[in-house]
């Protein structure tokens, strides 16, 4: 924006632009966001390690966080919705939402090999057991969220950006967790045997 105005702007001598309020709140959030995100994908990882005793299990569910991104990115793309604050956090919330659906596809493969299922086994039947508690918890967050994205009231430019990234990333996200989230899990977990407890 900045650059556009300056290209299209010849100030006189003695005039400057100073860019402040709404612009200026948002590029600071923005950075302090900068900052927050990583240290909660590091800290989520952590939290998963130390519940799986496995860096493995904690990458393949954190793999669903650009599964999730990439849904929100859609959404505000076809909405023609610019990236904001809001949005931001949105998409902090969505990857909670998506850590959720991996934690729950990944722990109970585990209790399937747990109790002597093998690898594809436990994936197909873990796959087909949880398809509807996954299915579930996102239909519950979109819907609970659809007012908000369909919303034209006043206040709507700060709540539609937060609905829709998380309405698209769970899309996604939900999707990709029940195709792709057993794919890799049988492929990283192919030539281990059954899980002893």
């Amino acid at each position: 924006m900045q650059q556009r105005v300056k290209a299209a702007l010849t100030l006189p001598t003695g005039y400057f632009i100073t860019w402040g309020g709404e612009f200026e709140n948002q590029e600071r959030a923005m950075k302090r966001l900068a900052i927050i995100v990583p240290i909660s994908v590091l800290v989520i990882f952590l939290v998963l390690f130390d519940a799986f005793n496995s860096a493995r299990n904690a990458a393949l569910i954190l793999l669903n966080v650009p599964f999730a991104l990439i849904g929100g990115i859609v959404a505000l793309f076809v909405t023609g919705i610019h990236l904001s604050v809001s949005a931001a956090i949105g998409f902090i919330a969505l990857f909670g939402q998506a850590v959720l659906n991996g934690v729950v596809m990944v722990s109970y493969f585990n209790e399937l090999r747990q109790k002597g299922s093998s690898t594809f086994d436990a994936v197909v039947e873990g796959a087909v057991l949880r398809l509807r508690t996954v299915l579930m918890t996102s239909l519950l967050a979109m819907l609970g969220l659809l007012p908000m994205a369909l919303s034209h009231a006043i206040g709507s430019e700060v709540q539609r950006p937060l609905a829709l990234v998380i309405i698209g990333g769970l899309i996604s996200a939900t999707i990709l967790t029940l195709v792709v989230l057993p794919t890799l899990y049988l492929v990283f977990e192919r030539e281990k045997s059954p899980i002893r407890t």
